[in-house]
């Protein structure tokens, strides 16, 4: 209870206040459950004359209760017919961080495998003026790249075709990575020095996938959304903590490995203020949970102040996690 009204009203919990909720027994005998909260380290008092409230210990027991009592959930429709007119699956993973910030009202975010772990289906090159080439990367689940080269050679049409082909008849099937080792390697070759069709495609394929992320894809909705809900809401997150972690969103790179900790394992992970290893996530809590899609996994969750609307948080993120391993699958 206490927990519950200091996350919807944003005031310490008095003895008094409880009284009035029809409990059925006196203000000194609610002072005296206060004060034996407090000693367990369950609620604090902010100063002397004002009432409890809940300390990251409180906020574990509180969300343990929580999670005992959670049923299977999947968004609304109007939610799910949102999603599924993404074209691609970098649509989809950037749809769901804008819907499960919305849903939240925290700042949302999606962890998705890097580009490279993703499986060629097939490329093409589409020659453009002055000897540029634009090349399309079509990998399985619905992954698209797009890229536009200059090699230092002009290539007709019919030269072009003949590469793709090439490259998609040996690489199909295989990562990014693997293709991307496969043609290193190959170039190192000798036979490349007289196979002419083989030389321009294993060159045009390096060019193209020379820089492609070998980390983690992330996205990330809601800034705006954890200012509002940290920002006067919450004490315990200051200027300091609000602009640590700000800079580590700006980086995204130390967001992720802060993050990978919690989101590696399996289902619904929730880590609250003091219980994360990092200090600069302390002042805050991360609701996340895994998705897959058959061959990699990435994970969707919000991060905001510990006085967060777990329950909304957790109902967000536990179905949207669902409804993208269902997607993702069927375009796997």
């Amino acid at each position: 209870m206490v927990v519950q009204a200091y996350i919807e009203q944003g005031e310490p919990v008095s003895s008094l206040w409880l009284a009035g909720r029809g409990f059925g027994v006196s203000s000194a005998t609610l002072r005296n459950i206060m004060a034996r909260l407090e000693e367990q380290g369950y609620v604090k008092q902010p100063h002397t004359s004002a009432g409890r409230v809940p300390t990251d210990l409180g906020y574990r027991s509180y969300v343990d209760r929580l999670l005992l009592d959670r049923r299977a959930s999947r968004p609304g429709r109007q939610i799910e017919a949102r999603l599924r007119q993404a074209a691609t699956v970098e649509d989809l993973l950037s749809h769901v961080t804008q819907e499960v910030s919305r849903a939240s009202h925290q700042m949302g975010f999606v962890i998705a495998p890097g580009a490279r772990s993703a499986a060629l289906e097939h490329l093409d090159f589409v020659p453009l003026d002055s000897g540029r080439i634009l090349v399309v990367v079509v990998a399985r689940g619905g992954y698209i790249s797009h890229k536009v080269i200059c090699p230092a050679e002009n290539y007709e049409l019919v030269e072009l075709q003949e590469a793709a082909n090439y490259l998609n008849a040996e690489f199909k099937g295989q990562t990014l990575l693997e293709v991307r080792q496969a043609i290193i390697d190959r170039l190192r070759e000798e036979r490349t020095l007289y196979d002419a069709l083989m030389a321009r495609a294993l060159s045009l394929a390096n060019a193209t996938l020379e820089g492609i992320d070998e980390g983690p894809a992330v996205f990330i909705q809601g800034t705006s959304m954890l200012l509002e809900e940290s920002a006067g809401s919450d004490p315990d997150v200051t200027l300091e903590a609000l602009r640590t972690l700000l800079g580590m969103i700006e980086e995204k790179a130390r967001l992720v490995q802060l993050l990978d900790e919690y989101v590696s394992a399996d289902g619904l992970t929730i880590v609250i203020g003091s219980e994360h290893h990092s200090p600069d996530l302390q002042r805050f809590s991360v609701v996340a949970a895994t998705y897959s899609d058959g061959r990699n996994s990435g994970a969707v969750g919000v991060i905001g102040p510990t006085r967060m609307h777990y329950s909304r948080a957790i109902k967000a993120v536990a179905s949207l996690s669902n409804a993208i391993s269902r997607m993702a699958t069927s375009r796997a």
